[in-house]
């Protein structure tokens, strides 16, 4: 999520006690999945050390006894953890129980299991967060996992109309004459913001749990997350609890667009900002269209409960992005409510036929203003956006028109790294593989050789990042130049081609890859930390976040379990902790459990979806 966040100040609130936070314990040299590794699964742990001849390792059960044994595989210097690396893989052990170690040497790893189904807890935590995040409504203590972390409804309600002064370039923005009511929806990351952009690929992966498994007979995931199952206010209404959470956004995102026969005054194309900042502002017709986002004419302090945040809130101007950003999750939306509430599912594909058309008409309407208070989620390119629109109202419809946009679409049926021209790996700016995957996954018109032909390019990216997956030293798939501010999203992101390269082709390699993701997010990497609040030996403990803020402020509580951090950003470090580390630490290890640290540890919807799609996938019986 690229965006400059501004310097925190505390402003004290009284609130109810939080708990304690957890004393912390110390690092290990030998790095593994904290949560545990799967009996039938891969089963690899890293050690840094300095020996340039492989060592010998053993596993002990929990009397001490040796369980398996072996040489460790150097893979030596990896530049980006600054480790020489050792790899231990003790796959072929199948063993299952409590309190194993590892040791080589004087070296021990601290006490594991193995064991079958590790993800249960963590797929139910990872999607409890979008709950605690809901803007409009009270978090209540029954829902919650702890009664510190229950608060009043924060922005109820979040009525706004649109800017109406100059920006910090002091641009002048004209404003609008109508208030829309967007009550609903998730603050977005570790502020009060809410986004379309990023609000979109985050429904898009919750809705895709679910379609995913309803299309593929996942009958274990449709009940995990079946009505009843979650912490929620919805979980007795007859519709399941993974689409109801889904809903609250997706409500939010329906009410962001533009009402009929709005005029307004927009930046049309890519302008170069003058030494003055003024843009050129062309009347156009923005019905249809939607709001980029939701948010405060200024930053408020760290830490800030929703309900104490009385800084005024505007809408700010309607781009292509946002607007297709909409069309795409609302027709999305459409197919999965179709029969469980055919009311809401025609009004959703109202509003995305609708916000197409817009899109059309304006394509060059991109997020130009310098807004202080939001986040501003920038997007220069709505190829991919066009695409994976055209994608999702063609998989609800069959409609020849979207047919049409996705056939004469540069990425028809693209995967990340492979297609005529490939979507690249999926992030909010980066849609594209999203209507790929709606493609290969959804009925259909397209031919049975053009379906084959969309897996088969995902299955091809699949087997890219099995490739760079070989080429690191901790053996996750992914190997990016440097680390980008939410790498462990990107990561996440990638095992989840890995997890439909599995279910197209039945193929174990897939999935050992997926596990390997996700053991480096929980604590197969050089800092020996998971990277999820409340899950392994060593988790995140001190997110940036206004509310989950008990570093800043003992009257603040601590994070509830299941909240993913950014991770390691060597790409932008300019929060006032990374600002010390930059220059000083190798990519994997650019990272602080630090509230201050928003470029490395904010926490964010788009990052927590794709837990909830990998920990819920995983948790599926494979074998």
């Amino acid at each position: 999520m690229t965006r400059i966040r501004h310097a925190v100040t505390a402003i004290a609130l009284t609130l109810i006690c939080g708990t304690a936070v957890r004393a912390e314990e110390p690092a290990r040299t030998i790095r593994l999945n904290q949560l545990g590794l799967e009996t039938a699964g891969p089963k690899r742990a890293m050690l840094d050390h300095p020996s340039t001849t492989a060592l010998a390792w053993t596993l002990r059960d929990t009397r001490g006894a040796v369980a398996a044994s072996g040489k460790t595989k150097v893979f030596g210097t990896d530049p980006s953890s600054g480790e020489h690396v050792h790899q231990i893989d003790f796959s072929s052990f199948r063993g299952s129980g409590d309190g194993y170690r590892l040791q080589v040497g004087e070296a021990e790893s601290r006490p594991f299991a193995l064991g079958e189904r590790l993800y249960g807890p963590l797929k139910s935590d990872a999607l409890s967060f979008f709950y605690h995040n809901r803007a409009g409504i009270p978090i209540e203590a029954r829902f919650v996992q702890r009664p510190d972390l229950a608060r009043p409804a924060g922005h109820a309600p979040d009525k706004a109309t649109c800017f109406n002064k100059a920006d910090e370039r002091g641009q002048v923005w004209a404003g609008c004459d109508y208030t829309l009511d967007l009550s609903r929806g998730w603050y977005d990351a570790g502020d009060h913001g809410k986004y379309v952009v990023n609000g979109g690929i985050s429904v898009w992966t919750l809705q895709n749990v679910h379609e995913r498994a309803l299309l593929l007979g996942k009958t274990s995931t449709l009940a995990a997350f079946a009505d009843g199952k979650g912490r929620i206010p919805e979980n007795s209404n007859g519709f399941p609890d993974l689409l109801d959470e889904a809903r609250w956004e997706m409500d939010f995102l329906l009410a962001m667009q533009v009402p009929a026969k709005v005029t307004m005054a927009l930046p049309v194309g890519h302008q170069q900002v003058g030494p003055k900042g003024r843009l050129v502002l062309s009347d156009l017709d923005a019905s249809g269209m939607a709001h980029q986002r939701l948010g405060n004419e200024y930053w408020t302090g760290l830490p800030t409960a929703p309900a104490a945040d009385k800084v005024t809130r505007y809408l700010y101007h309607p781009t292509t992005a946002a607007t297709l950003n909409l069309a795409a999750t609302a027709a999305q939306a459409a197919r999965l409510w179709k029969t469980l509430d055919p009311a809401f599912s025609a009004h959703c594909l109202d509003v995305a036929q609708r916000a197409y058309a817009a899109a059309r008409r304006n394509p060059e309407v991109y997020a130009l203003g310098a807004f202080t208070g939001s986040g501003g989620y920038g997007d220069n390119s709505v190829e991919d956006e066009f695409y994976w629109a055209a994608a999702e109202l063609y998989a609800t419809t069959g409609a020849q028109e979207y047919e049409a946009a996705v056939r004469t679409s540069p990425l028809f049926l693209a995967g990340p790294s492979a297609g005529g021209k490939p979507t690249g790996d999926i992030g909010w700016p980066s849609v594209g593989a999203l209507g790929t995957i709606t493609l290969a996954l959804t009925p259909n018109g397209l031919k049975p050789a053009e379906i084959a032909r969309a897996r088969a390019n995902l299955v091809t990216s699949a087997d890219r990042y099995l490739a760079d997956g070989a080429t690191q030293g901790y053996a996750h798939p992914y190997a990016p130049n440097g680390y980008p501010w939410g790498s462990t999203s990107s990561v996440l992101n990638q095992a989840m081609v890995l997890g439909l390269a599995a279910d197209f082709t039945g193929k174990a390699a897939y999935r050992d890859g997926a596990v390997d993701a996700m053991d480096w997010i929980l604590g197969r990497n050089p800092l020996d930390r998971s990277f999820v609040t409340g899950h392994g030996a060593r988790p995140m403990q001190h997110p940036h976040h206004r509310f989950w803020a008990k570093q800043a402020d003992a009257r603040y509580p601590a994070p509830p379990p299941g909240v993913i951090s950014g991770g390691p950003n060597s790409t932008n470090m300019s929060d006032e902790i990374a600002k010390d580390m930059k220059g000083k630490c190798a990519p994997q290890t650019c990272w602080s459990d630090d509230y201050r640290a928003f470029t490395q540890n904010e926490v964010a919807i788009n990052w927590n979806a794709p837990l909830v799609w990998v920990a819920a996938w995983l948790d599926e019986p494979a074998r």
